[in-house]
C-alpha cells in the first residue's frame, strides 16, 4: 500500500523498537487515528477521506479541527494540544497521525494501520464521492518525501545499531569499517540517492565528534587519577619527612597498650618497635 510507504519514508525509523511481538489492539489504533482523521464523523461521512485521504475530497466543513475525543476519555487518542499541530494536507496528516498513534498504541505496526484503517478511509472517500483507489490518491503524498535531513536520520539510525557502529561509534573508529556499514545502510535508504553525500559528511562529523569526546573523557579520567596519586604520594612524603605518622602511632601505643603511658624507657622502646613499620614504609615511597 502506497501510504504505508509514505509513512516509512517520513519517519518510521525514528520510532523506538517496540518489537511488535505482542498483540496489537486495532480497536485502540483505530480510535487513535480517528482522533485526527474522523473529526465530526457523525455529521460528515467523508471526514476520514478529507482529513487523511486526499485533498480531492474537499475541505472539511469544520475548520476548528476539534478532537473527536473531546468530552470523552483521552486514552488512546492524540491529545487536543498536539492535534493543533497536525498538518492540514491529508497525506501529511495521515503520515503524522500514523507516527503518533504507533507511539501511543503499543505493539502495532504500519501493516496494522494499512489493514485496519485504510479500508475505512476508502469507504469515507466513496461517501465523499471520490472513486479513485487509495493507491492513486496517495501517489502524490509519497512523491518527494525524502529530504537531506530525513535521509541522514534514516541512515544514522541504521548505522548506530548495536550490531553496526553502536550508538557511541566505538565499532567504527576505523574508516574501513565505517565505510562498510555506511554502504550497507545507505543502500537500504530508498529515495536517498541525491542526499547520500550530504548524509555521509554529516554522519562522519558526528562520529568524529563522538569519538573525540570519548577520548577526551578517558584522558580526563586518567589525568584525574594520576593527579590524585601524585597528591597522595606528596602527602605521604611530607608525613614521612616529619615522622608524623610514626609519632602518632607511638602516642597511641603508649596510651592504649601501657599502664604508664610510656613513662619508662622499656615501654618507649616497645612502642617505637611496634611503630617502626611506618619508617620502613617511608623508605619504599617513590
Amino acid at each position: 500500500m502506497i501510504k504505508k510507504f509514505a509513512f516509512l519514508i517520513a519517519g518510521l525509523f525514528m520510532l523506538p523498537n517496540t518489537g511488535w511481538a505482542a498483540s496489537c489492539s486495532r480497536i485502540n489504533l483505530t480510535k487513535c487515528l480517528d482522533s485526527a482523521c474522523a473529526i465530526n464523523l457523525s455529521s460528515n461521512p467523508g471526514a476520514r477521506c478529507q482529513y487523511c485521504g486526499t485533498a480531492d475530497a474537499g475541505t472539511p466543513a469544520d475548520t476548528g479541527l476539534k478532537n473527536i475525543s473531546a468530552g470523552t476519555s483521552s486514552k488512546n487518542t492524540i491529545p487536543a494540544k498536539e492535534l493543533k499541530q497536525a498538518p492540514s494536507d491529508p497525506g501529511d496528516r495521515y503520515v503524522w497521525a500514523t507516527k503518533k498513534c504507533l507511539e501511543i498504541v503499543q505493539n502495532c505496526s504500519p501493516d496494522d494501520v494499512e489493514e485496519a484503517y485504510d479500508p475505512l478511509i476508502e469507504k469515507s472517500c466513496t461517501a465523499a464521492g471520490i472513486k479513485n483507489d487509495m493507491a492513486s490518491l496517495q501517489k502524490k503524498t509519497a512523491k518527494n518525501k525524502k529530504t537531506a535531513t530525513s535521509c541522514t536520520d534514516e541512515i544514522s539510525a541504521c548505522i548506530t545499531k548495536a550490531e553496526k557502529c553502536n550508538s557511541d561509534y566505538s565499532k567504527c573508529a576505523d574508516d574501513a569499517q565505517f565505510n562498510n556499514f555506511f554502504a550497507s545502510c545507505s543502500s537500504q535508504a530508498t529515495g536517498c540517492t541525491n542526499f547520500i553525500d550530504a548524509a555521509r559528511k554529516s554522519i562522519i562529523s558526528t562520529r568524529d565528534s563522538t569519538l573525540n569526546a570519548r577520548d577526551s573523557n578517558i584522558q580526563t579520567i586518567v589525568n584525574a587519577r594520576k593527579n590524585a596519586r601524585e597528591q597522595k604520594i606528596s602527602s605521604i612524603k611530607s608525613k614521612c619527612a616529619k615522622n608524623s605518622d610514626f609519632d602518632i602511632c607511638v602516642e597511641n601505643v603508649c596510651q592504649n597498650n601501657t599502664n604508664s603511658n610510656c613513662a619508662t624507657n622499656d615501654d618507649k622502646t616497645i612502642a617505637n618497635a611496634l611503630c617502626q613499620f611506618h619508617k620502613t614504609a617511608c623508605t619504599k615511597v617513590k
